[in-house]
């Protein structure tokens, strides 16, 4: 594994990169509020497998940087969705197997819904990651509106500040909320908190959950993806999406296969929270390597 960097038009992406160089191109995005240490144990064991498995930092988190200043710190998905398709630009990767969950997962899903081509196959936590900007003010049921206390919070400037100064704090506590039977020790989380410190990563964080609920404007430069997805496209590559049985903050996803067409299977992890990959690496390794001989019959 080594970390590197590569640039696009907007920024300066650090990624980890397992496995042999011309191995089969897997790309796998981590979510909020985690980092690439989600895919520690995973990526090895797709590297062994064939894989050449590249893992980027997302843009407000970890040694990921904006190339100017003057850039909209957004988190919009768009925003996620063209970082991918330009983090395979600039590599090189013509088509690859993608996945990810939470932030990740909703990148990934992007490019598999705009860009077939350019995906050999899906694997998505929690399914359907698009989000439905127009029916964001849809009320869910009260258990649901519950566990997203968090994202109400940062609707206003006491959930910003309450994130710059503490960090952390936050992170921890939707930790332990979203997989209440991860057993995590504070090595591995502060393996992962010190991503957080990024100097774009609580502007990213809180555009992203302002943006969702169209309380602010996006970038304008992703206005066209928006637009795109606004329409909640079909996905049409092979997927497997997985689920948490015990996920804290996402009640499931079956309902979710309407939005799939072709090749979809969906499972579910006993036991498991909303760090799907870090808490079951060789469950989601697995699901990564049978979704690939899916794509290929």
């Amino acid at each position: 594994m080594q970390q590197k960097s590569i640039t696009t038009d907007v920024l300066e992406i650090a990624y980890l990169d397992y496995g042999a160089a011309d191995g089969w191109p897997c790309i796998m995005g981590h979510g909020f509020p985690y980092d690439v240490n989600a895919y520690a144990e995973t990526a090895p064991l797709l590297a062994q497998a064939g894989a050449r498995v590249l893992v980027p930092w997302l843009r407000g988190y970890g040694p990921t940087r904006f190339r100017f200043p003057e850039t909209l710190r957004s988190g919009e998905q768009a925003a996620l969705g063209a970082d991918l398709l330009a983090f395979m630009d600039a590599l090189g990767v013509a088509r690859a197997v993608v996945g990810g969950y939470d932030w990740g997962g909703r990148a990934a899903c992007v490019i598999a819904a705009l860009h077939p081509e350019r995906v050999v196959g899906l694997v998505s936590g929690n399914s359907y990651n698009i989000q439905n900007i127009a029916r964001s003010m849809e009320p869910a049921s009260p258990p649901e509106e519950a566990a997203l206390w968090y994202q109400y919070l940062f609707h206003n400037e006491r959930g910003r500040r309450a994130l710059e100064r503490n960090r952390r704090g936050f992170a921890r506590q939707l930790w332990s909320m979203w997989s209440p039977k991860w057993t995590f020790d504070e090595a591995t989380f502060e393996r992962s908190a010190v991503s957080f410190d990024n100097p774009d990563f609580v502007d990213v964080v809180i555009h992203s959950y302002r943006h969702r609920y169209a309380l602010v404007d996006g970038d304008p430069a992703y206005a066209a993806i928006e637009a795109k997805l606004a329409a909640q496209p079909q996905i049409r590559v092979p997927t497997i999406a997985i689920d948490g049985d015990s996920d804290g903050v996402n009640p499931g996803t079956a309902h979710h296969a309407r939005k799939f067409e072709g090749f979809f299977e969906r499972r579910v992890f006993a036991g498991a929270g909303h760090n799907l990959p870090q808490e079951r690496p060789a469950e989601w390794a697995k699901a990564v390597l049978d979704l690939r001989k899916a794509a290929e019959r």
